[in-house]
């Protein structure tokens, strides 16, 4: 691609279908393409920030901030009960 060439629409949507898909990394799909990295970057992004209105991205990462905080304190009653397990585990073996 890299002849100065304008990629084509079809070109552009299957770049950005591997990038997401494939597996591999953006710079082996970029590479393989004959593209920049930064430009397969910012087609994918350009693509997911298409596919969802900015209302939806702001309650994504309101979402995205209860469930960490949510996942946070989880892992905090899960290391208390591993504690109260180890606790436990030597006194009954006394």
């Amino acid at each position: 691609m890299g002849n100065g060439n304008r990629p084509t629409p079809e070109f552009r949507r299957e770049a950005v279908r591997l990038a997401l898909t494939s597996g591999r990394t953006r710079r082996e799909i970029a590479d393989d393409l004959g593209m920049g990295l930064s430009t397969l970057t910012r087609w994918v992004r350009q693509d997911r920030d298409a596919e969802e209105p900015a209302e939806d991205q702001a309650d994504l990462r309101a979402e995205l901030k209860r469930l960490r905080k949510e996942n946070a304190v989880l892992k905090q009653k899960r290391d208390i009960l591993k504690k109260a397990a180890a606790f436990f585990a030597k006194d009954a073996s006394r």
